[in-house]
C-alpha cells in the first residue's frame, strides 16, 4: 500500500489533515518515522511535488544517514541525518516541543554521527554480543553499555564512538507518549517499574524508560 488517509497518518507528522485525501505511506513501521517525501516537500519545502523529490533522489542529491536511497517513501527516524551534499546542507530529524517531526539544520561535521538507543542485546554463536538499536541497526562491538543507554554511531564506518548512560543527571528526550518532544534531566530511576522521574522546564514528570532516549 503506497498511501494512507491523511486523517489516519501519525500525529507526529506535521501535515495538513485537510486537502488531498491520501498521503504517502513510509517504508517500514508507520509510527516510527516519517517519509523523506514529507521532509523535503512539506517541511523543508525544497521541492514542490513528489516528482521533484524523485528526481533529487535519483541524482543522489539527497542522502539518508550518508547512504543512497531509492524511494520517496524511505523512512527517516528520530536523529537520522538528511544530507544534500551539492548544496552543502545537512539536517537532523528531531521532535518539536509538542511531539511533531521536524528538521534541525546542523554542520557537516555533526552529520557524520547520530544518537540511538540500545533496546536489547542478543548472544550469538561464539559468545558474540549483538547490540540491538532503536533505529533498527544491529551492531557487533565490544563496549560497556546496558539496555536503555544510548550510543553515538559513526554513520561512515558504522562503529560506535561513545556511550551515553541512562543514569541520574543524564539529559533525555521523550520520543513517545503524551509528553513526546519534551526534554529534561533524570532525577530518579525506578528500575522495578521501569520509570524515570524527569525535571523539565514545565516541572517534574514520570515517564516510562522505553519512551525516553539519553542525549547527553
Amino acid at each position: 500500500m503506497k498511501h494512507i488517509k491523511r486523517q489516519a497518518a501519525p500525529v507526529t507528522w506535521p501535515i495538513e489533515r485537510k486537502g488531498n485525501k491520501f498521503v504517502v505511506t513510509p517504508l517500514g513501521p508507520v509510527k516510527e518515522g516519517i517519509p523523506v517525501l514529507i521532509l523535503l516537500r512539506d517541511i523543508l519545502k525544497v521541492a514542490e511535488n513528489k516528482k521533484e523529490v524523485k528526481r533529487a533522489i535519483k541524482n543522489q542529491k539527497v542522502l539518508l544517514n550518508k547512504s543512497k536511497i531509492k524511494d520517496v517513501r524511505n523512512t527517516a527516524k528520530l536523529f537520522d541525518v538528511i544530507s544534500m551534499p551539492s548544496s552543502k546542507k545537512y539536517y537532523r530529524v528531531v521532535l518539536t516541543h509538542n511531539g511533531k517531526f521536524t528538521l534541525e539544520e546542523i554542520k557537516e561535521k555533526e552529520s557524520n554521527t547520530k544518537i540511538t538507543k540500545v533496546t536489547g542485546k542478543t548472544m550469538l554463536k561464539g559468545k558474540k554480543i549483538q547490540l540491538n538499536l532503536h533505529d533498527g541497526r544491529n551492531i557487533f562491538q565490544k563496549i560497556k553499555c546496558k539496555t536503555g543507554d544510548s550510543v553515538l554511531v559513526n554513520l561512515k564506518d558504522k562503529k560506535i564512538e561513545d556511550t551515553l548512560k541512562l543514569e541520574k543527571g543524564s539529559e533525555i528526550r521523550i520520543f513517545a507518549g503524551k509528553h513526546a518532544g519534551k526534554k529534561g534531566k533524570i532525577q530518579e530511576i525506578d528500575k522495578e517499574n521501569q520509570i524515570v522521574n524527569i525535571k523539565t522546564e514545565e516541572g517534574k514528570i514520570n515517564v516510562l524508560i522505553k519512551q525516553v532516549i539519553v542525549i547527553k
